[in-house]
């Protein structure tokens, strides 16, 4: 049997041979996952119509006057550009305290949304092997089945006896209504996380609060981004509860005070859609300032 020995200057000199080949490899690799998948582009392109239509159309119709309106489609530009639209939405709808009544309703479900829900699926999915917490599980999972409709008049009664047909009754009523959804997405979250971390924690002497707040919401990151997207776009959004549960016309919101261009007879459609983008706006500017956040925690959140 014969055994083949390299010399150093043939290795030398497969060894460089070969440094040139790994890197065309490479380069080949890299080059075959940037290929564009024209099918799923065009299909996005197509998608994303279904949303820049009608913004499109919004953006037209509050830069038009009436008599615009009246004689076209609705999506011609303006022949003469009316700016008053807006400053009219602003006078008509008392802008500054609808915004300000909104904001605070939105950020009030929110933080209350992700501390109380959190918890409360936390102690659910450690404790779902328990008769108590699983039927608590699904009892929750049954709220979503129950139409909003239903419960209205029973809750504007209750509401009101309470005292809570105020701001303070929107928080805790958004936080209420969105607790059966955040909690299915928070529990199926949580059952992925190592128990063994909980453990280590416990027995160097952390409370359960302690290793709730110190170690299991940090990494609920990618559920916190979903749950808050979700609850401030409804509480931002909603227009049925808050035109039910609200008695004082002070605490409107952006949705009820535009409400005012709904007449009987008519419908002042350009102020209207004035409104309705300076509505859209405050949201849209917080979603493009928190976009990093956002796509990075549904990120984290697909990878684990």
């Amino acid at each position: 049997m014969t055994t083949v020995t390299n010399t150093p200057a043939q290795a030398t000199a497969l060894s460089e041979n070969e440094g040139p080949r790994r890197r065309r490899r490479f380069r080949e690799s890299q080059e075959d996952t940037r290929k564009i998948n024209w099918w799923a582009t065009a299909f996005i392109a197509v998608c994303s119509l279904t949303v820049l239509i009608p913004l499109y159309l919004a953006v037209m119709v509050a830069l038009k006057t009436p008599d615009q309106i009246a004689t076209g489609t609705g999506f011609e530009w303006p022949t003469t550009v009316r700016w008053e639209n807006f400053a009219d939405a602003w006078t008509r709808t008392n802008f500054p305290q609808a915004l300000l009544n909104t904001g605070l309703i939105t950020v009030g479900a929110l933080v209350l949304t992700l501390l109380s829900n959190s918890i409360v699926a936390y102690a659910i999915a450690r404790n779902i092997h328990r008769r108590f917490f699983r039927t608590s599980y699904f009892y929750l999972l049954a709220a979503l089945f129950i139409p909003f409709p239903i419960i209205m008049l029973p809750l504007v009664k209750q509401t009101s006896l309470l005292g809570i047909d105020n701001q303070v009754g929107m928080i805790i009523l958004y936080t209420v209504f969105g607790l059966s959804l955040n909690v299915f997405i928070y529990t199926a979250y949580i059952r992925t996380i190592p128990i063994e971390l909980e453990e280590a924690a416990t027995v160097d002497g952390a409370s359960t609060w302690r290793v709730f707040w110190s170690i299991i919401f940090p990494l609920l990151g990618p559920m916190n981004a979903t749950v808050g997207i979700l609850t401030c776009v409804w509480a931002w959004n909603d227009f049925i509860l808050p035109l039910v549960i609200l008695s004082d016309p002070g605490d409107r919101t952006l949705q009820l005070a535009q409400y005012v261009f709904q007449g009987q007879f008519n419908t002042d459609y350009t102020v209207a859609f004035a409104s309705y983008l300076m509505a859209m706006a405050p949201l849209l500017l917080v979603y493009i300032f928190a976009q990093r956040w956002v796509i990075s925690g549904v990120t984290r959140g697909s990878i684990k």
